[in-house]
């Protein structure tokens, strides 16, 4: 017997995750940017992390085009950003309301951001609508403040 799309969102809506803006830029799609709580450590040797990333999206489809990346964990004076981010706004919008400046490898980096975690991609797998993202850590960006998180379709914080 199958899970329905209901019961699986209901079941993920009970993981507390941390929110995260996934970022990235070519020269032929410009600007890129979208929210995402499907984030995770993978190797410390080599420092990789994974992201999942709808293949609809044009995020993913400049990430797949310059193989490079930054993953930016939001605070909790972040919520507009991950709003934005989330769809509420054009790609030029949504750059336009943040302080953002290019990494090391060329990618934006929010400069508001808890940490900025710049990245080449190194793999990628398909899986049903999304994409596995695997990233090799180059630049390492921590700053201060509180993580934003995301539990039961809303923001909260660590208390």
């Amino acid at each position: 017997m199958a899970v329905s799309d209901q019961e699986f969102k209901n079941a993920l809506r009970l993981w507390v995750s941390g929110v995260t803006v996934v970022t990235s830029q070519s020269e032929s799609q410009g600007l890129k940017g979208m929210t995402a709580t499907s984030f995770s450590s993978v190797s410390m040797e080599p420092p990789q992390i994974l992201v999942c990333v709808n293949q609809a999206t044009d995020s993913g489809e400049v990430i797949l085009e310059c193989g490079k990346f930054a993953v930016n964990v939001l605070t909790t004076d972040q919520e507009n950003a991950s709003n934005q981010f989330a769809g509420g706004a054009s790609q030029e919008e949504r750059f336009a309301r943040v302080k953002w400046s290019a990494g090391e490898l060329g990618v934006p980096v929010l400069d508001e951001a808890l940490v900025s975690i710049e990245c080449k991609l190194v793999e990628k797998v398909l899986a049903g609508t999304h994409w596995v993202m695997i990233g090799k850590v180059e630049k390492v960006h921590c700053r201060e403040g509180n993580p934003l998180l995301y539990y039961n379709s809303g923001y909260c914080s660590v208390k």
